[in-house]
């Protein structure tokens, strides 16, 4: 097994995420299994109960695992899934550590950040590997060198290095070259320092991924190997592209994985893009435009939503269109304001969340979305809302909604899941992970699936209740998906609307770009059929 370690240095936000993912995808497309994995040295135990605010959105995997935004653009670009041990935090090593030295395994032994913190972290990298029998493993640490809450985690991969040997481990650093535009030149000392900075830790990178407005002249790569002791084909340009689909061809021009192969002495197949490169042809190609509104509470940091996001965009691709997403707060959404705020929207999408901030706002949108006839995507909170608002106003509950929001309703459409109640911790209580779904025959939800039996990630709380479920379905929301025992409610559709469809999972945690899941897909083309957007 080989491994592949990626640091960054002097600022975050340099596209760690995207090399990494860009990189998965060379190496796949040369034929090696690969799996990627994201060392966060935050100390919480898992984002699950981080604010969006804080670290954007939290990706499932398949075994419910719950992690680090940048594993969702792990799986869209290598389409690969992803496990358990593909995201960890400082606050896990902790978790972990602490339960085994309370249980008496390290047998009496003072426990240290060496060797018992970095064998924990070694642990993951090496599990990752293991449990996707993978022949690569591509992983990145989270934050810039020099913090000092990674600091295990560099010695943790360093030691990887020396127990591996040279040859089945690369070191890649992505750094800043900035742009003096008073000087007109490049400045390659932050990277200098930053390099230094990682060599003080026992570690040499073998790649700089320079992280650059334009085109470096030639004499600052030179400059650039130089001074941080690299081959000179070994400074790699990272530039600004126009989707970031784009980065694994930018990267590749300048031979990444060929050179990533050379240093792990893997004997590997020419690269093919063919399938790739047509994926990028349809998205530089598109011809059409619609306007997609997405109300949510947490709007103005995108990437709260960033897998509802490329999931849109997924969807375009695959109907020769541009989508442009009306970012819209729900707690501006009113009986006042709702006309204004969807003017000109041909698609509305309420994606999930949690708490009751804004409810009310998205409560009205799906009103607003029934009642005109707009197409509309309920994602987990979404598809409780549209049940809520149907009680509401359709069966006539004026004070129906969810457990969570009101629990002095007469009228809980929403409630716990068997064998719970209020007293829970907040984390990993959760229905979380891959479940399965049995798909009610002749719905326009079997019409998307072209099947009948699915799988989908799931990760909320609180059930359909159903109590309401015939009242609904005589009434027109049909219950359109189920769990196989047929308890659980997945999926509700209003047949009186062109496509007005609720899940109870995320099936945006399995679109990929060259592959946009169906009701992505459908979506946009219903969405599309209400009218395109001018250019």
């Amino acid at each position: 097994m080989k491994f592949i370690f990626i640091t960054g240095g002097v600022v975050s936000g340099l596209g760690k995420g995207i090399t990494a993912a860009s990189l998965g995808r060379l190496l796949k497309q040369r034929g090696l299994k690969v799996i990627s994995q994201k060392l966060d040295p935050y100390i919480n135990v898992d984002p699950g109960t981080m604010s969006p605010y804080q670290h954007g959105e939290v990706f499932v995997t398949e075994d419910g695992a719950e992690t680090d935004l940048d594993l969702g653009h792990y799986e869209r670009f290598i389409d690969e899934d992803l496990n358990r041990f593909s995201n960890l935090t400082t606050g896990k090593v902790y978790w972990n550590v602490l339960h085994k030295e309370r249980r008496g395994e390290y047998l009496g032994e003072t426990v240290q950040i060496i060797p018992h913190i970095t064998d924990e972290i070694k642990r993951f990298i090496y599990s990752v590997g293991d449990h996707a029998e993978a022949d690569v493993v591509v992983t990145e640490i989270g934050g810039t060198v020099g913090d000092i809450e990674s600091q295990p985690f560099i010695e943790a991969i360093r030691q990887v290095g020396r127990e591996q040997g040279k040859e089945n481990t690369v070191y890649i650093h992505v750094s800043l070259v900035p742009f003096i535009s008073g000087s007109n030149e490049y400045k390659t000392k932050p990277t200098q320092h930053s390099v230094r900075e990682l060599q003080g830790c026992g570690i040499a990178p073998d790649i700089i991924i320079a992280r650059c407005d334009g085109h470096m002249p030639e004499d600052v790569k030179q400059k650039i190997s130089h001074f941080c002791n690299v081959q000179e084909d070994c400074v790699i340009e990272n530039t600004t592209v126009e989707s970031l689909y784009d980065a694994p061809v930018m990267l590749e021009k300048q031979n990444f994985s060929g050179i990533v192969c050379r240093l792990l002495h893997l004997d590997v197949p020419a690269i093919d893009m063919s399938e790739w490169d047509d994926m990028l042809g349809r998205i530089h190609n598109r011809s059409r435009y619609v306007t997609i509104a997405l109300v949510g509470k947490y709007v103005r940091l995108h990437d709260a939503y960033l897998s509802v996001k490329e999931s849109l965009h997924h969807g375009g691709y695959e109907n020769d269109a541009h989508v442009r997403i009306r970012w819209i707060e729900s707690e501006d959404v009113t009986p006042e304001t709702a006309d204004e705020l969807f003017k000109d929207v041909q698609g509305i999408v309420v994606p999930g969340g949690f708490g009751g901030r804004g409810i009310e706002g998205k409560i009205e949108t799906a009103k607003y979305a029934r009642t005109h006839n707009i197409p509309y995507l309920g994602l987990c909170l979404g598809m409780q809302i549209a049940a809520i608002e149907f009680a509401r106003n359709v069966l006539g509950y004026t004070d129906a909604n969810s457990h969570e929001f009101d629990e002095t309703s007469t009228h809980k459409i929403i409630h716990f899941m068997a064998d719970q109640s209020d007293d829970i911790d907040k984390g990993g209580t959760m229905r979380l992970g891959a479940y399965p779904c049995v798909i009610t025959k002749g719905t326009l939800f079997e019409k998307c699936y072209g099947t009948d039996h699915i799988s989908e990630r799931h990760r909320h709380r609180y059930e359909f209740n159903n109590s309401f479920r015939q009242e609904c379905e005589e009434h027109g929301l049909i219950i359109a998906g189920t769990s196989p025992d047929g308890h659980l409610v997945e999926a509700v559709e209003n047949r009186n609307c062109r496509f007005f469809i609720g899940v109870q999972f995320h099936p945006e945690f399995k679109s990929r770009p060259y592959k946009a899941h169906p009701l992505f897909r459908e979506f946009i083309k219903a969405s599309l059929e209400t009218g395109a957007a001018d250019e």
